[in-house]
C-alpha cells in the first residue's frame, strides 16, 4: 500500500488532516486520542510502518 492509498483510507475512516511538515502528514481523528503521522512519498510504506500506523489509528488498513 502506498501513502496516498493510505490517506484516502484514513480520512474515510473520519481521521482528518491537521499538519504537514515537509513529507511527513499528521492527521486527527475527533474521537480518538492522539495523532497519526503518514510519511508522504508516494511509494509502498514498508509493512512495519504501516503496522505501526495500524495500532495508532485503531484500524485494519491492510487487506
Amino acid at each position: 500500500m502506498n501513502s496516498r492509498q493510505l490517506l484516502r483510507r484514513l480520512k474515510a475512516a473520519g481521521w482528518e488532516k491537521v499538519s504537514q511538515v515537509g513529507s511527513h502528514v499528521q492527521l486527527k481523528h475527533p474521537e480518538r486520542p492522539g495523532r497519526v503521522t503518514v510519511p508522504h512519498p508516494k511509494r509502498e510504506l514498508p509493512r512495519g510502518t504501516l503496522r505501526s500506523i495500524e495500532r495508532q489509528a485503531g484500524i485494519r488498513l491492510r487487506e
